[in-house]
């Protein structure tokens, strides 16, 4: 698999995980919960970052 094409599902899941972390902000009460999802994000984020500078 070509890595901008990994890069790009990267992408995809990162604004799919942004887009639930505005969610679970307003709609979850537990703030545990949101947290968990901004970590997933951030991590997604930093796995294309480094991909975009290693390769």
């Amino acid at each position: 698999m070509n890595t901008d094409t990994i890069r790009s599902i990267l992408n995809m899941v990162f604004i799919v995980l942004a887009i639930a972390c505005v969610i679970t902000y307003f709609v979850v009460e537990d703030f545990t919960t949101f947290i968990y999802v901004c970590a997933a994000a951030i991590f997604v984020k930093l796995c294309e970052f480094f991909l975009r500078f290693m390769f």
